[in-house]
């Protein structure tokens, strides 16, 4: 029962980071940026990056950069705690 659970967590995991990457992506296009889509993937995605953002704001080094490293660390860690995962269930 628990390794079920533990599958159903890594699909889960793995939704986000297929909307996070699609996130990603969108953001390279300015003409989608005020679109529906874009718009639900901001409100899906926003909340496994806020505490990234909210931490990382409070470094001046972080502020203004070309890359987004508050989602990037979202995105990392996604992946982190779905191996984490995916290695309770071997």
């Amino acid at each position: 029962m628990f390794n079920y659970f533990v599958i159903l967590v890594i699909q889960l995991i793995r939704i986000f980071e297929f909307l996070m990457f699609a996130r990603a992506i969108f953001s390279w296009f300015p003409q989608v940026r005020g679109s529906k889509i874009s718009e639900l993937l901001y409100l899906a995605t926003e909340p496994i990056v806020m505490p990234f953002r909210s931490l990382l704001d409070r470094v001046d080094a972080f502020r203004g950069m070309m890359f987004d490293i508050p989602f990037l660390c979202g995105f990392v860690s996604l992946m982190i705690v779905e191996r984490i995962l995916y290695s309770l269930v071997i």
